[in-house]
């Protein structure tokens, strides 16, 4: 077996919730996963290949009416192994590559009221999706006072979630701060 890769963590994830088509995966790794970690149709059925190839992952084909077959993958037992052993295997810092962050390392040489601008444009795409975030978990306390067990999928989900509101109305405070401190200077 060889190693896997972060994406390939990311399939067995969202395989150990359950079976699901190859079409499936994608779809989910546009929504829930694509909140915070992107991948390409490219890039994700080479990578359940190789999942398979390794045994991580098995599939069967099912058949359909009026529609090509489809394949519907699994995790197998190596698969949820190799998943839990990394869940809490030591993780690096990452390194942090943020475009707006940088262009603020030398806003004293761009237009104020342009800068303002840019900052301004970017508060409302964090609160936007602030407020996405705010309406999944407004659905999900719908469903229950109380938080989902710690050891189900859904307590996994919402303690993403709550990453995600937490980076969002900081991103924003931060753009808003920015923004003010751009529009209030002398011209």
């Amino acid at each position: 077996m060889s190693t896997i890769s972060t994406l390939g963590y990311a399939l067995l994830s969202l395989l150990a919730r359950g079976e699901l088509s190859g079409y499936d995966i994608a779809r989910q790794m546009k929504a829930p996963i694509g909140y915070f970690w992107h991948a390409s149709h490219s890039q994700i059925y080479p990578e359940l290949a190789r999942l398979e190839r390794d045994g991580y992952v098995g599939h069967q084909v099912v058949e359909q009416h009026d529609r090509p077959d489809k394949k519907v993958y699994s995790l197998t037992d190596a698969g949820r192994e190799a998943l839990r052993t990394w869940v809490t295997s030591p993780l690096d810092v990452p390194s942090v590559r943020d475009e707006l962050v940088l262009r603020a390392f030398s806003l004293w040489l761009g237009d104020r009221r342009e800068a303002a601008a840019l900052f301004r444009e970017h508060e409302r795409r964090h609160e936007a999706q602030l407020e996405e975030y705010q309406a999944i978990e407004a659905h999900i306390k719908g469903q229950s006072a109380r938080l989902p067990s710690i050891d189900s999928p859904e307590f996994a989900a919402y303690a993403t979630l709550q990453r995600g509101m937490g980076y969002e109305r900081e991103c924003a405070a931060w753009c808003r701060w920015v923004a003010e401190q751009l529009e209030g200077g002398p011209v």
